[in-house]
């Protein structure tokens, strides 16, 4: 039970968007046939019908959910946490940290191509020992904060994304809104009058194209912050690694001078 449960809270993003692009996704379809029941009466349409018959403008708005769905599969296989501090990696920095074997520990991190083995394979050799009280970590602090500065924007580039997707589709839909209305209100001036049940025909399918254009949007939205979260999670912890492992280290190496600076008696008290 405990097992599933922590399964549960490590996949807990995936899940949220899986609900979430089910939801916009098919409730769409759902209210349409609810609104078909309650009428009665006239031909049910699918969604399928409803988005080829709302035009030319569904093309891109179809091609930004392609690219929403495609962007939130890379992400989650991105942001994982053996791609990121894997817990092999992390004790073994840790252990060698603990001994002062800081050639093992970049050693060990050079061979892993995680976020943490490249944050410490290239911070980790600036330590200074020459400097037996720090060990240099204001140079090694500064190392992985340059180091996170270079690798972060690779990430969040592919992140962004679902941002521009998110304005975009929005955009797209109310374009083809506004052309569908134009068209409409083009054909009842021709026809010198107006059939309601055809105007709203008309005005029922140039709509199409902003709910479209929203089931698109609002998806992108939260996966947008969902990744982004996850994200500075997982580059928190790796920096939280590497700067425990120096702290550790820095421990080690000034232990028999902090036991020399205990007043006398206080141990035996």
């Amino acid at each position: 039970m405990s097992f599933n449960l922590s399964f549960l809270r490590s996949k807990r993003h995936l899940i949220t968007l899986a609900l979430v692009l089910f939801v916009t996704l098919i409730a769409p379809d759902l209210f349409g046939e609810d609104a078909a029941a309650a009428a009665g009466e006239g031909e049910k349409k699918t969604l399928m019908d409803k988005i080829m018959d709302a035009g030319v403008f569904m093309a891109p708005i179809g091609i930004l959910s392609v690219l929403m769905i495609t962007l939130a599969v890379f992400n989650a296989l991105q942001l994982s946490k053996k791609k990121f501090v894997p817990p092999g990696l992390r004790d073994a920095i840790l252990a060698n940290m603990a001994d002062v074997r800081v050639r093992s520990s970049i050693d060990v991190a050079a061979q892993d191509p995680s976020y943490l083995g490249r944050m410490a394979a290239s911070s980790y050799p600036l330590v200074d020992a020459t400097d037996p009280e720090n060990l240099g970590r204001t140079k090694v602090e500064d190392a992985i904060a340059d180091f996170s500065i270079r690798e972060n924007s690779r990430y969040m580039s592919w992140i962004g994304y679902f941002s521009v997707i998110a304005q975009a589709a929005p955009m797209i839909g109310l374009f083809g809104t506004v052309a569908g209305m134009i068209m409409a209100f083009d054909t009842m001036g021709l026809a010198g009058g107006s059939d309601p049940s055809k105007l709203a025909g008309d005005i029922s399918l140039a709509l199409m194209t902003t709910a479209g254009g929203l089931v698109v949007a609002i998806p992108s939205i939260f996966c947008f912050y969902i990744f982004k979260n996850k994200f500075n999670q997982l580059v928190a912890n790796a920096q939280e690694t590497a700067i425990e492992g120096l702290e550790l280290a820095i421990g080690t190496v000034n232990a028999d001078q902090q036991l020399a600076k205990v007043p006398e008696g206080i141990s035996e008290g």
